[in-house]
């Protein structure tokens, strides 16, 4: 079990200044942006000073995709289906514990199991 400490970017405001202008950010810690409705989501990481990776989740909490981000670049990181959920962890993070596409997240927002 992991636990995220993740702060919430769920109006528009909020997602869009995202993890902007930010030096650090601890281990455990990252962002949870929360849309509407499910959709292809993209992200940049214009102005994000921190390499992050992006999990594009489901409404049940399965992630779909990630996408390694690096830091001051306007390439677009996508979701490769419709989702509702992106969580920006530290770049490495989910690796390290051998989270991927397929993993289920519990908690918060998402279902238990």
């Amino acid at each position: 079990m992991h636990l995220i400490n993740a702060q919430v970017a769920s109006t528009p405001e909020q997602r869009a200044v995202g993890l902007m202008w930010r030096t650090e950010m601890p281990t455990h810690e990252g962002m949870l942006f929360v849309f509407e409705r499910p959709a292809t989501q993209c992200f940049w990481m214009m102005n994000t000073l921190l390499p992050l990776t992006a999990a594009f989740v489901a409404d049940d909490g399965t992630i779909v995709n990630l996408a390694d981000m690096q830091p001051q670049t306007t390439d677009s990181h996508c979701s490769t289906q419709p989702v509702r959920y992106v969580l920006e962890m530290n770049q490495g993070w989910f690796e390290r514990r051998r989270i991927g596409p397929g993993f289920r997240l519990t908690g918060g927002v998402f279902p238990a199991r």
